[in-house]
């Protein structure tokens, strides 16, 4: 199937590795620019190589979006480079501090400014452009836990919050031609994961919540998003906006 994404120019934050790399490789493959971010001068390095191994033109560049002016640079960056952005993905996030619903206001305005705020921040960025051109598409990586109740509870809120955005971007933007979707992964295993490190930590307590949680009876591999996420950004999604796409294996619970 041709998703009619040759050369497209896709901005992924946060993919230097785990889903976010996946999700740079998929759009590579698909005959797109890609702009790659990350915080880590070695992964990105690396990821970079990957990308590029893939015949795709690609920008590297080294940046921590919680901090001022950041997301700003990277938009200009990019276009600097390419001249237009076609495809924004939000992945930069986490969970991060207590968490508890008694956290600190410290705690809970880290978990925010990483994971919401960072996407608001990026697609406000972003969305000029894509009006000029009445064109675009963005989509913020959310998680299972943004659409229904389960971990720490600020990384709750923090997700929800984006699914929300998400959802109000899609319908004040569809007049100029612009889709907003999220995707809402499960849990998903890759090196150097939380979930590897759990794995490590806990061998036996893992697998015993794989059997309780995971129907399948797996973790989520990040290729597994990132195919989901090249479908929604290309033409053969062209009907899909305001949508939270979840990716988990049926390990949500949720009916909607």
């Amino acid at each position: 199937m041709d998703l009619g994404l040759q050369g497209k120019v896709a901005v992924v934050t946060g993919s230097s590795r785990g889903i976010g790399r996946a999700i740079a490789l998929g759009f590579a493959g698909e005959g797109c620019r890609v702009c790659i971010s990350g915080r880590t001068p070695e992964d990105l390095e690396r990821t970079r190589r990957e990308v590029q191994a893939l015949g795709a033109d690609v920008l590297a560049v080294q940046t921590d979006l919680v901090q001022p002016g950041e997301p700003e640079r990277l938009v200009q960056l990019t276009l600097e480079r390419f001249g237009q952005i076609d495809v924004l993905v939000n992945n930069v996030g986490g969970s991060r501090g207590n968490p508890s619903v008694e956290a600190p206001d410290g705690d809970w305005l880290q978990v925010l400014d990483l994971n919401t705020m960072t996407a608001i921040r990026m697609s406000r960025a972003v969305i000029p452009h894509m009006k000029e051109r009445r064109a675009g598409c963005i989509i913020t990586i959310a998680s299972i836990y943004g659409r229904e109740s389960g971990g720490p509870a600020s990384y709750n809120v923090a997700k929800a919050g984006e699914i929300s955005y998400m959802k109000a971007m899609a319908r004040e933007l569809a007049p100029y031609g612009i889709r907003a979707n999220s995707v809402a992964p499960g849990s998903i295993l890759f090196p150097g994961g939380s979930w590897e490190r759990r794995m490590q930590a806990d061998p036996t307590g893992i697998a015993e919540f794989v059997k309780r949680e995971m129907p399948l009876g797996r973790f989520g591999r990040p290729d597994e998003v990132a195919n989901v996420v090249v479908f929604l950004a290309s033409d053969r999604a062209s009907l899909v906006t305001g949508a939270c796409i979840p990716v988990d294996g049926c390990q949500s619970r949720s009916n909607i």
